[in-house]
């Protein structure tokens, strides 16, 4: 039985040799490589390799090497045939029939390869002719140098509806072959042949092998297509492809991390401005397969799409898709840009820092969820209240593994909870005399009129935030130390907490470690939660900050109830909150201008309530025109 290169490169990109071996080795990640005890020969100190890029194994010691369908054979005592067949049903392929037209087939696909590289070359050198000046000067203007156009192997195609057919046919391609490969149009009514590219700069697309699979093209003039991709081929599958992959693929690899951004010109502003790890599906949302592809690299991709209404359409679509593939240690991120910036444009006006800031404020996935849900519409009264929950249950649902299941569970309950919990809560009555002296325990220490008095009023507060140096930083600090301080004030306080956002980059990766271990773990002390953010490598920061949040309101140090410590968090929310708060509601007015509907009017009047809840003033159902910055 014979099976064509293309279906086994297939089930070796679908499936990590790491993840084969990983079943029978206990491997650890050394680099870019991972390390374990040899299954051949009995060795007490490591020296079997796996290399996931070059896909083969190797022992130092017995000098055993091979591929994934050796290691299976090796292993199992299977056959060729055989290992292909196990490792194919693990890659969730069919394997094809071996008939002669099969083979066939085979032998024809191998020579499209041939096909797509001569036309990659051909598109290369026009792009270096005098026709390709204009392309040249607008690849140049996008700040692309010769060594990145080189990288990607850019072209051109002219603006000819022959040229490309001419110059393959000269070359020994065949008519039938071009149109295999997509290159070419057959009109339905039997006129001849053209160019499918004309007038149009040439970005060609790589499988995992850095093989010319398929082509996009960007219109130079007025056409009404302004991108267009080759159709699905024998080689190309666009929805199984990212661009850029082969080339970022060592990066990710080093890195540990990738970045999606949403078209071939993203890439390669972001390879150009540094960010090697980039890569973009071709004019979809992520698809499962792609989200296969890229976690087989990197255990977190970061989705970075356009800050426009379709950049969110396609992060929510590719949110909601990878709910049942989760898996542990497994997700995505999403970086939101500003509006109307894409990462080219970002990195242009703003430089490559910009987009690192970007970056550093990915959402994860949960939050990307919440904020979806939170803010589809209102949630004034307990029957839209109950809807959302119902929401959140039904994107639960679609978790298969259990264990995070449990987590998003617990997660989304504990926001619903901190944001719209009703239940009464008897207001603090101090306690005097005898009453107090015989029941003693941490009550009296808060009772009678001198712990009233020593109660930091929020004027108190505001002056212990602001006489300081850097009045953001400190109420920041505040915040995030408070809750180290006081880990049981999470069940209150948790979604106001997540939907912080920290101009210190530091402060709100601590932010984000915070939200995830409480996601993972339940009934967390002091001390268990500072073992847990030490062990991600918060250090002494975390003693710092616990011990800087205590100092900055005394009152802090001493046992007060868990609602008083609520009491004055939440009034350095308050404080916190204003500026950012007349930021986004100027936003939503810029928004509602635009777009006089529902929704935008329902996000001015929340926004406006939420502000007015922040400064003591009831704004509840006027609309007001936004208010200056503080």
């Amino acid at each position: 039985m014979t099976f064509s290169p293309q279906f086994l490169d297939e089930i070796r990109t679908r499936v990590p040799l790491s993840d084969i071996v990983g079943r029978r080795v206990k491997l650890t990640k050394r680099g870019k490589e991972h390390l374990g005890l040899c299954p051949f020969h009995n060795e007490k100190t490591p020296s079997f390799t796996v290399n996931d890029d070059k896909a083969f194994y190797h022992c130092f010691g017995c000098q055993a090497h091979g591929s994934a369908f050796d290691f299976v054979m090796n292993t199992e005592g299977l056959s060729f045939p055989e290992a292909v067949e196990r490792l194919a049903g693990q890659a969730g392929l069919t394997v094809p029939a071996s008939t002669p037209a099969a083979a066939e087939a085979a032998r024809k696909q191998a020579t499209l390869y041939d096909v797509m590289e001569k036309a990659a070359g051909w598109f290369q050198a026009q792009l270096l002719t005098t026709s390709g000046t204009a392309a040249r000067q607008y690849l140049e203007g996008r700040g692309l140098d010769k060594a990145t156009i080189e990288t990607f192997r850019l072209g051109l195609a002219p603006q000819s509806r022959g040229a490309l057919k001419d110059a393959l046919l000269a070359r020994g391609v065949s008519e039938e072959q071009m149109l295999a490969t997509g290159l070419l149009i057959k009109p339905e009514d039997g006129r001849a042949t053209y160019d499918r590219y004309r007038h149009r700069i040439i970005f060609p697309i790589d499988d995992t092998r850095g093989r010319v699979i398929a082509f996009g093209g960007r219109a130079l003039g007025d056409a009404k297509a302004k991108y267009i991709n080759s159709p699905e081929t024998v080689l190309f599958h666009k929805g199984s492809v990212l661009f850029g992959l082969s080339t970022a693929r060592a990066a990710i690899r080093e890195q540990g991390n990738a970045l999606v951004a949403e078209g071939y010109m993203d890439v390669i502003a972001l390879h150009a401005a540094g960010f090697t790890n980039a890569v973009a599906p071709l004019g979809t949302a992520l698809t499962e397969d792609q989200m296969g592809l890229l976690w087989r690299l990197a255990p977190e991709p970061v989705l970075c799409l356009d800050g426009d209404a379709a950049g969110q359409r396609a992060a929510l679509a590719a949110a909601e898709r990878a709910l049942p593939l989760l898996r542990p240690g497994h997700s995505l991120r999403f970086a939101e840009l500003p509006r109307g910036e894409d990462p080219d444009s970002l990195i242009q006006k703003h430089g490559p820092s910009a987009m690192t800031e970007v970056l550093e404020r990915a959402l994860h996935l949960d939050e990307l969820l919440w904020r979806k849900e939170r803010g589809a519409r209102r949630v004034d009264s307990p029957e839209r209240q109950a809807g959302l929950r119902a929401r959140l249950e039904a994107l639960v649902r679609q978790i298969t593994d259990q264990d995070i299941r449990d987590a998003y569970q617990r997660l989304f309950k504990a926001r619903f909870d901190a944001e719209f919990r009703t239940e009464f809560r008897p207001q603090f009555r101090p306690e005097v005399g005898p009453r107090r002296e015989r029941e003693g325990g941490r009550a009296g220490a808060w009772s009678g009129p001198a712990a009233m008095a020593a109660r930091p009023s929020a004027e108190l507060l505001r002056s212990a935030l602001t006489q300081r140096s850097g009045e953001a930083a400190s109420r920041e600090a505040f915040l995030a130390g408070v809750i180290v301080n006081h880990p049981e004030l999470m069940e209150r306080v948790s979604e106001a907490f997540a939907q912080l956002t920290f101009q210190d980059t530091a402060l709100d990766r601590l932010r984000s470690a915070i939200l995830k271990v409480f996601g993972e773990v339940e009934g967390l002390d002091t001390g268990a939660l500072k073992n847990h953010l030490k062990r991600q490598g918060f250090g002494e920061f975390v003693d710092r900050l616990a011990k800087g949040a205590g100092s900055m309101v005394p009152i802090m140090r001493g046992e007060a109830p868990l609602e008083e410590i609520e009491r004055i968090w939440r009034d350095a929310l308050a404080l916190h909150g204003r500026p950012i708060l007349h930021s986004e509601i100027k936003s939503a007015w810029s928004d509602f201008n635009d777009d006089s509907s529902d929704a935008a009017r329902d996000r001015v009047r929340n926004l406006q309530e939420e502000l007015g809840g922040a400064e003591g003033v009831t704004t509840r159902g006027n609309l007001l025109k936004p208010t200056p910055s503080v």
